[in-house]
């Protein structure tokens, strides 16, 4: 399978108030060694604050914002984690209609740690299967999704193809999958 992601641009989608660091710079350092070119959506311009769990972190410029970008305008969609990243994009209305909007297009999207929150909040886990962070596993049941506790697992049982983790100790196989999977789309 293709592992090239030339051509291809990929959104991460990040709270303004702050991303865990390192669910940020290895999926981001994983699109551009594949060749796509990455985009920060956030909800204000100018840059977003990383965190090392609790600790300020390094920041990042903002490529665009939600309310100016569309599904449409890319390939495909990162939702990194930490438990501040998703708790906030889940009570944005815009965000949580960013990140909905992949699924109505049928583009694919990975998620790694608590951001399987906004996949909640916009109503698309219902019939799929998903690992996340071990203390989501009842709020996906609730929300009619299968939850396994597996390093990765893509799930192709709906409109497109989601891939997710657990934590931060399984980004390589979550990042090698992803742009796996992300190459494979629209093939």
């Amino acid at each position: 399978m293709a592992t090239s992601l030339q051509g291809k641009t990929v959104a991460f989608l990040v709270a303004p108030e702050g991303v865990e660091q390192v669910e940020l710079t290895g999926p981001w350092q994983a699109v551009l060694g594949a060749g796509g070119e990455p985009k920060l959506v956030s909800g204000k311009s100018g840059r977003i604050q990383a965190f090392h769990h609790l600790d300020k972190a390094d920041t990042f410029p903002v490529d665009t914002t939600w309310e100016d970008a569309r599904a449409a305008d890319f390939d495909a969609l990162v939702l990194p984690g930490g438990v501040a990243n998703p708790d906030f994009l889940r009570t944005d209305e815009k965000a949580v209609a960013f990140a909905r909007g992949f699924f109505e297009e049928g583009k694919p999207v990975a998620a790694i740690c608590h951001a399987a929150w906004t996949l909640i909040e916009a109503d698309v886990v219902r019939g799929r299967t998903l690992t996340s962070w071990p203390s989501l596993r009842t709020d996906l049941r609730n929300a009619g999704a299968t939850w396994v506790d597996e390093e990765v697992k893509v799930c192709t049982g709906g409109p497109n193809t989601l891939i997710t983790s657990r934590r931060p100790d399984d980004l390589k196989a979550f990042q090698e999958t992803f742009v796996t999977e992300f190459a494979a789309a629209g093939s």
